[in-house]
């Protein structure tokens, strides 16, 4: 299970951190992802981590802004959030992606990714 905190009220120029920690499962055997769905839109990717490494992936809208990483013998992976704006606003979810993995091409596509956090809420207001 996928436990995700962290969201909040911020206004815009903030940052905020989300958490994520998995639990029942090895976690150092799952790449990890963030997505949001902000209201009447599509869930859609944010980044992603490989399980060895530091191998990251972002969305255009969040690169040099936020910043994925994760704590194996935590269990953690957390999105922190600079520079936040309006557009920011979403319920953020993390996800996990276990063998098989998703290869490059899909790594955006949230089908790819085998269990889901409990969403966390963040409004970033102008």
């Amino acid at each position: 299970q996928l436990q995700a905190s962290g969201g909040g009220l911020a206004q815009a120029g903030d940052s905020l951190r989300l958490s994520c920690v998995l639990s029942g499962r090895t976690f150092s055997t799952y790449d990890m992802g963030w997505f949001r769905q902000a209201p009447g839109k599509e869930r859609e990717f944010v980044a992603r981590h490989s399980r060895h490494g530091v191998n990251t992936w972002y969305a255009d809208s969040v690169k040099g802004r936020f910043t994925i990483s994760r704590d194996n013998a935590k269990s953690t992976v957390y999105l922190q959030m600079n520079s936040l704006k309006p557009e920011d606003t979403a319920i953020y979810y993390c996800a996990a992606d276990g063998p098989p993995y998703a290869i490059l091409s899909s790594y955006r596509d949230r089908r790819h990714y085998d269990y889901w956090g409990t969403g966390t809420q963040v409004t970033v207001s102008s």
